[in-house]
């Protein structure tokens, strides 16, 4: 009888073991969540709204060769430019050859060949450009930067080229399969020819051959505190200290990272230094990289075009040039205001700078300003070519940004952009 107990009973065990084993070998752990106090994480405030890419990639100046020796140019603005640029992003280009400008007589088809020039500043990765518009072609061709883009038509010759300029080396890449035909560019070209005349000065600048109406505008902002910023950029801001420089400047460090704020031009430079990798930088991922930044790191206000610095000795230089209505706001070392800067390694941000300050919607005053042309224009500019060491590359209507106590003044002016990137205004 006791063996039969016995038996009985370690045959329960071996039962009652399986069964444990089963359980521990195919049921989900339970895992209960950790509870987190409020001070170990605080969620990123939100100021401006975000943005993408595609609204952030687009021509600076759109310049119509209309033939016979005469252009014209559009602003971001204009309607026509609107129009133009929303037909070529609809058509496709494909079959990218690579020659050099040695090979084109670029004079010759600028003045005879009717024709659209997309001018892109710095330039843009062509890997960009897909995002706005339908360009095919090779992995090559995608590593470029396109400084502009050239389509137009020969009288003597039944067919359209698109050029695509390279920002380095004098390389041209011709699209020979472009989906546009003689018609669609003599017609878009039409859209010029009862606009503004323009001069070509030194075969390289264009200026109107009449004095150019713009709008001085007041304009009422706010701003954001130093405090937003840094609970914005700064994962526990409870571990942030604050220290106040004799300048007036205030920096708020976790011993890592900082931001500076200077209170006497509203402006922020946050910096995150990392630790240089060795490889090559992606533009293009770069670029990306300061757009979610920006995304979650203070947002935009207003209307950006992005621009590349032409230096690139550990990273990418990115810069958001802001817009209002069709024109650039540049600025100058006096008001800091109408960019907003990053350096990226690698795809991490390392170097942040912006304005707290940003404009509210409504104009509360606009007043019409007339800006210098024809001669008048031509020789502020030689005047100017004269003085400068730095080889301009760009001649362009602007908006001069003056702060007062409730509102900033936008004075329309001429302004230049120069090789290195910077721009300056013309006196």
């Amino acid at each position: 009888m006791m063996e039969k107990s016995k038996t009985l009973i370690l045959t329960f065990l071996v039962v009652l073991s399986l069964v444990q084993s089963y359980f521990l070998s195919y049921s989900m752990p339970n895992f209960e969540p950790i509870q987190k106090s409020e001070s170990s994480y605080v969620k990123t405030e939100e100021m401006g709204p975000e943005e993408k890419i595609e609204n952030l990639v687009f021509p600076e100046q759109m310049v119509l060769h209309l033939g016979g020796g005469k252009h014209t140019v559009f602003s971001p603005d204009y309607i026509f430019y609107k129009e133009i640029f929303k037909r070529l992003q609809g058509r496709k280009f494909d079959g990218f050859q690579r020659t050099s400008t040695h090979l084109l007589d670029l004079s010759r088809i600028r003045n005879e060949d009717p024709g659209i020039e997309l001018v892109y500043g710095q330039g843009v990765p062509v890997t960009l450009l897909r995002k706005v518009m339908q360009i095919q072609g090779d992995p090559e061709f995608g590593d470029e930067m396109i400084n502009r883009i050239w389509i137009f038509t020969s009288d003597d010759k039944e067919t359209v080229r698109a050029l695509f300029f390279s920002s380095k080396n004098q390389v041209v890449y011709e699209a020979t399969k472009a989906d546009l035909t003689v018609q669609d560019v003599k017609q878009h070209v039409e859209f010029g020819q009862a606009w503004d005349s323009y001069r070509l000065l030194y075969d390289q600048y264009y200026l109107p051959d009449k004095p150019l109406n713009m709008v001085q505008i007041e304009v009422p902002y706010e701003v954001f505190t130093a405090e937003q910023m840094q609970h914005n950029l700064f994962f526990d801001p409870s571990t942030t200290r604050n220290i106040k420089e004799k300048d007036g400047s205030e920096i708020y460090t976790d011993s890592k990272r900082s931001l500076q704020v200077r209170p006497e031009h509203q402006w922020v430079t946050y910096s995150d230094p990392v630790a240089r990798v060795e490889g090559a930088n992606d533009v293009s991922e770069n670029v990306l990289s300061a757009v979610q930044f920006v995304n979650q790191h203070g947002g935009w206000n207003g209307t950006h075009r992005l621009s590349i610095s032409p230096v690139q000795v550990d990273g990418t230089e990115v810069v958001f040039q802001q817009y209002y209505g069709g024109y650039p706001i540049v600025t100058d070392s006096m008001f800091r205001f109408g960019n907003i800067r990053l350096s990226v390694q690698q795809g991490v941000v390392t170097s942040y700078q912006r304005s707290l300050i940003y404009l509210d919607d409504r104009a509360s005053l606009k007043q019409l300003r007339t800006l210098q042309g024809g001669d008048e224009l031509a020789m502020m500019f030689k005047r100017y070519l004269d003085t400068t060491n730095n080889k301009v590359q760009w001649v362009f209507p602007a908006y001069r940004p003056f702060l007062t106590d409730k509102v900033i003044r936008l004075i329309p002016t001429w302004a230049v952009r120069l090789e290195d990137g910077s721009m300056d205004y013309l006196k």
